[in-house]
């Protein structure tokens, strides 16, 4: 099937909030749609779903988007004289990708939606960075542009018909040898997702994380690190 793109209307998104986002040594500062779920009942959103079962979910800074940058600004990445490429997928507002730009990673943020691209370009530049790229991205169609050696995404499965074409996108995107890093909110499509990973030929390490807001609920959930198996 061909891909579908989507660009929510502008004028659907009247007011917009500042969050921060603290890790460590790090303050992330995202803007995003106010009251979205007011968002939902836009005319333009119940005709997505009608014609493609779209929502967007983006406007949200989720909790899983929360783990993934604490696991990215965390992370032991190999020194390498130049910036590590990285496509961050579903990147909503971008925090996680935004996270591996403070990392000194040469980030792609990738998004099915357009005004969810300009959102994260627009939370990048307010964090002070301007070298980055911005990609449409339909998962259900794997783009054919080349691989990266580290992937990460968030809160990806959260119906089981994404599980399938998340699997084949990784074939598509994921470079030998490299990495992808999926935060889940344990959801229950994600142990099809485990499950689908071993059977192409993934090795697939879970791990525990928790994020939230300062002085809020923390949320649990787990980090899948995503490799090829050794001997395919």
């Amino acid at each position: 099937m061909p891909a579908r793109f989507h660009v929510t209307p502008r004028e659907a998104i009247p007011e917009i909030v500042r969050d921060k986002v603290f890790i460590d040594d790090y303050t992330f500062r995202i803007d995003r749609p106010a009251n979205s779920d007011k968002l939902f009942d836009h005319p333009w959103v119940r005709s997505a779903y009608a014609a493609d079962q779209y929502a967007p979910y983006w406007t949200q800074l989720w909790p899983s988007a929360r783990m993934l940058a604490k696991v990215v600004v965390r992370e032991n990445w190999p020194a390498d004289p130049k910036p590590i490429p990285v496509l961050e997928v579903g990147c909503g507002l971008g925090l996680a990708g935004i996270a591996a730009l403070a990392r000194g990673m040469a980030v792609t943020f990738s998004d099915v939606d357009e005004t969810a691209l300009e959102f994260a370009a627009a939370n990048a530049r307010l964090n002070g960075f301007h070298t980055f790229r911005t990609m449409l991205l339909d998962i259900r169609c794997p783009p054919d542009e080349g691989k990266y050696p580290v992937v990460i995404g968030s809160d990806l499965m959260y119906e089981e018909r994404m599980v399938d074409p998340l699997v084949g996108l990784l074939r598509a995107v994921l470079a030998p040898g490299g990495v992808c890093l999926i935060t889940d909110p344990d959801r229950a499509p994600a142990r099809v997702f485990r499950w689908k990973l071993g059977e192409a030929g993934y090795d697939v390490a879970p791990e525990l994380v928790r994020a939230g807001e300062p002085g809020g609920e923390r949320t649990k959930g787990t980090l899948y690190r995503i490799r090829e198996m050794a001997d395919c």
